[in-house]
């Protein structure tokens, strides 16, 4: 351990993975390494698409507006492999340069690749600025659009886009009686009349073809054809959310893997043959949902990691059966919370604004978050 200090390497700086970068600050010598120079949230798609600036003041941070990152060295590149017995992962960086870095203990955090606004890619600021301005003005010039998917970032972009242009055809297409079925069914009576409130066309029971070597991650323009059995829709743009997630774990050997490619861990979030090796948010298989980055594990994997190292016994993760918290997002008279048995907490938007963001997120959560300055012309 060199000077005596663990080191740990956060593979991985989004939502989940910053989050547990923040909690060990301190702790450790901890290294984040991240194909973004930047958080680049994969929450709220509705608002990403509807109001990408808004959606930017608390999905788009850079990294040095965090103050518990300070300590946290951060490397800008993508991972290429791992060496379970000499405990290091191979990085290539954005420069093209190939790095080695070592660890005493291991957290992945990769998390999954789910829809053109959730991909690994190595990216600078100015390819985020434009992937997500192409985006948006795809979707404000189309006069229809055609959602198809039926979890939350399905439901989340129909109504936004409604919300932001109420004169657009908006249609969802899910296959199921109804959508967000991993939420409780009273969530979804809430949602579902939000959305017919708002104008939203609901179409259940549409279960898409996706064509071959289609990986549902970018805007299409072309008919979407049904499996079961409906005429063809055409929209002059086609939202794909069909909930099709790819871990990212092709750096990964299999050994740590389970069939469907997600690393498999035990109760206390490790791996089950390398006890230095943990993992966390969607990447991990804690559960059906994958859940440990909605349930707010970071300070549990922090714990664990810290009573690892130490040699103290480690707590196990409770899952919750259902999905809950935002599903539409943040809107103009609040945000509608879902509690994990389907109850719906109508927040006003003062007190997002005066007590959530600054104090119980920015303050809380992140452990201090800097104002945003001007970078690249845009404040981050």
């Amino acid at each position: 351990m060199n000077d005596g200090t663990p080191r740990v390497l956060v593979a991985g700086l989004g939502d989940i993975g910053l989050l547990t970068a923040i909690r060990l600050a301190g702790h450790a010598s901890v290294v984040g390494i991240s194909a973004k120079p930047e958080l680049v949230s994969g929450q709220e798609l509705g608002v990403r698409l509807a109001r990408p600036d808004d959606w930017a003041r608390d999905n788009r941070v850079a990294f040095d507006r965090y103050r518990r990152l300070d300590g946290v060295r951060r490397v800008h590149g993508v991972l290429s492999g791992v060496d379970l017995d000499a405990r290091e992962v191979t990085v290539r960086l954005a420069d093209g340069r190939i790095a080695v870095e070592p660890y005493d203990v291991l957290v992945v955090s990769t998390g999954v690749t789910n829809g053109f606004w959730r991909k690994p890619d190595l990216q600078s600021r100015e390819e985020i600025d434009a992937e997500i301005r192409s985006h948006h003005q795809a979707i404000a010039a189309a006069t229809s659009v055609a959602v198809v998917g039926g979890g939350a970032a399905a439901v989340s972009a129909a109504a936004n886009l409604r919300i932001r242009w109420p004169d657009k055809q908006i249609d969802i297409y899910f296959p199921g009686r109804r959508a967000i079925v991993g939420h409780h069914p009273r969530a979804w009576e809430r949602v579902r009349s939000s959305l017919v409130d708002l104008g939203v066309g609901l179409h259940p029971e549409h279960r898409a073809v996706v064509p071959d070597g289609f990986a549902c991650d970018e805007i299409t323009y072309e008919p979407v054809q049904w499996s079961t059995g409906q005429r063809p829709v055409t929209a002059d743009a086609v939202v794909w959310a069909i909930g099709r997630a790819r871990p990212n774990t092709g750096w990964l050997p299999d050994a740590l893997l389970d069939e469907q490619g997600f690393v498999e861990v035990g109760a206390t979030l490790q791996t089950r043959a390398w006890p230095e090796i943990f993992a966390i948010g969607d990447v991990a298989a804690t559960d059906p949902l994958r859940s440990s980055a909605r349930n707010r594990a970071d300070g549990l994997l922090a714990s664990n990691i810290r009573a690892y190292l130490s040699g103290r016994p480690l707590k196990d993760y409770q899952a919750s059966r259902s999905r809950w918290g935002s599903v539409l997002g943040v809107q103009e008279d609040g945000l509608l919370f879902f509690a994990p048995d389907g109850r719906a907490i109508q927040i006003p938007a003062w007190i997002i604004n005066r007590v959530l963001l600054p104090l119980v997120v920015r303050r809380g959560i992140y452990r201090g978050v800097r104002r945003a300055s001007a970078v690249y012309g845009q404040k981050r």
